[in-house]
């Protein structure tokens, strides 16, 4: 798997309407923000907007706002989506299998299995709202903690 400058540049757009929400940006603004082409950004917009995760607003005051909720966007959906499978091999894939010759005995199958389930593990666990809060953690030890969440009291 490899996220390409697609998959960046929508994130960046979602992170800035993220910090931004309810308010409608305009497209030279947000190109501006995230230093993408308002060409290209008119592309990405429009796929966001046809997958659910944003909203535009024509006029004069048009533009684009989060369609969704940022804790219901999830990372992993909007990398799947824009760029495919998760997985570096297709040996590997869940979604996208394609069987190989050497497959029966192949030692580095598990090695391609391994890599994708840790990108998915990391992926699909988190949100929009994870990011914008700053709650990605890197490996601590031997340990690898993904998001720190506080988990509050029920009733609070």
């Amino acid at each position: 798997m490899k996220v390409s400058s697609k998959g960046e540049y929508a994130l960046r757009a979602l992170l800035l309407l993220g910090n931004h929400q309810g308010k409608v940006m305009g497209i030279q603004e947000i190109s501006e923000k995230t230093l993408v082409s308002v060409h290209y950004l008119e592309q990405l917009l429009l796929q966001l907007k046809k997958l659910g995760y944003v909203t535009s607003k024509r006029g004069a005051k048009g533009g684009y706002m989060l369609h969704m909720n940022a804790e219901d966007i999830n990372i992993g959906e909007v990398i799947r989506e824009l760029e495919g499978p998760l997985s570096p091999m297709s040996c590997a894939s869940i979604t996208k299998y394609e069987p190989c010759a050497l497959e029966a005995g192949c030692q580095l199958k598990p090695l391609w299995t391994l890599i994708r389930e840790t990108i998915a593990f990391v992926l699909e666990r988190t949100t929009l709202d994870d990011l914008l809060k700053n709650r990605i953690s890197t490996v601590k030890g031997d340990d690898l903690i993904v998001v720190e969440r506080t988990s509050r009291p029920a009733g609070d």
